[in-house]
């Protein structure tokens, strides 16, 4: 993953992008996530089956490293408060 996805302050602010290009970690997730399949990402944005694993490992391991807090519902009541 590391050889495809890089951090530098000079590109995006700094997000996790896909190397050699502007196109952010997020944006590919948030395609996939929006109902595009990966084919349609792969021609929008131009990047490789490979690029879009690196895309979706990184935001796994992030999400796996995440620490979660129980969200409160509007009347203050914790319970079920986060699906799953």
């Amino acid at each position: 993953m590391e050889d495809r996805i890089t951090i530098d302050p000079k590109v995006m602010h700094g997000k996790p992008v896909i190397r050699g290009t502007r196109v952010t970690v997020a944006r590919l997730v948030g395609a996939l996530a929006g109902g595009q399949s990966p084919e349609e990402v792969r021609r929008e944005y131009q990047v490789t089956d490979e690029d879009l694993r690196a895309a979706l490992a990184f935001a796994a391991d992030l999400v796996d490293s995440e620490e979660f807090h129980v969200l409160g519902k509007p009347d203050g009541d914790t319970t079920d408060a986060i699906p799953g």
